[in-house]
């Protein structure tokens, strides 16, 4: 894996652009015909759990991360907000606290059950669509974020393709995501964590046997996405520049751009 330097160095190289940055994954989907479907019911099934598992996973600690990441990335008052794969809402959330007004603030998922148990401010607008199809008129917001989802999408450049479509000019985007750690023992003590421990929490708590099996999906994809340079690369090949990653913890990254002005 490559340091942050190294990765920001790729700006100067061809770009290796990425379509499905996971195509098979065994046990859950072969092919992206399956995947999406798969995607909806999972998360369907396990919204009204999905706040609680990420408060345990989090430590607590998500919705500061969050609201500190999208101000890294340039959010700042009266911007004009599109979230993709807003889910429960949560990156919504801080996006509401920062800008300072609900109606400033879009949220798009794919999942009815997941918008249907989001707790978002007043105002706020959540709509059902998919990161490769976003109900969204062009050149339409400010910023675009999206948290921990880009391993869902089923094809990055079309995608990014419409998220470069909805932002205006001079508009930034913040992408989170989790990267497992370079090293063998700290990757393993993130699988543990993530594969075991929390879904074992989870249960613990009587959650569901879809929750569980939703976080070791979670590992899953994780371990299983596409490499931070090939994401880099595929943002700038869709049109975006300044593009780069910025990493918190160790596992977190932030992956942010400008559409040229």
């Amino acid at each position: 894996m490559l340091d942050p330097a190294q990765e920001n160095q790729l700006l100067d190289a061809p770009p290796r652009i990425v379509r499905s940055p996971i195509p098979v994954m065994s046990g859950y989907f072969v092919n992206a015909a399956e995947k999406r479907p798969f995607i909806a019911a999972i998360f369907d099934n396990t919204a009204a759990d999905y706040d609680r598992m990420e408060r345990i996973l989090g430590l607590g600690n998500g919705p500061r991360y969050r609201g500190q990441a999208l101000e890294r990335a340039g959010l700042g008052p009266g911007m004009h907000v599109i979230d993709v794969a807003t889910g429960t809402g949560l990156v919504a959330c801080e996006a509401v606290r920062i800008t300072g007004a609900g109606e400033l603030v879009v949220g798009v998922d794919p999942s009815i059950g997941m918008l249907k148990n989001a707790k978002v401010p007043p105002g706020v607008r959540l709509l059902e669509g998919s990161a490769e199809v976003l109900p969204c008129a062009d050149g339409e917001f400010d910023f675009l974020s999206m948290g921990y989802a880009l391993r869902h999408i089923s094809d990055l450049s079309v995608a990014f393709a419409e998220f470069h479509r909805v932002v205006k000019p001079g508009a930034r985007i913040c992408i989170l995501e989790i990267t497992p750690p370079a090293s063998r023992i700290g990757r393993l003590l993130l699988k543990t964590y993530m594969y075991w421990l929390v879904p074992a929490f989870g249960r613990l708590a009587g959650m569901s046997a879809d929750t569980a099996k939703l976080w070791r999906y979670y590992w899953d994809t994780i371990d299983a996405c596409a490499a931070p340079e090939h994401v880099i690369a595929t943002l700038q090949a869709s049109g975006f520049t300044d593009v780069r990653r910025q990493v918190s913890h160790r596992i977190f990254s932030e992956y942010q751009a400008v559409k040229p002005a």
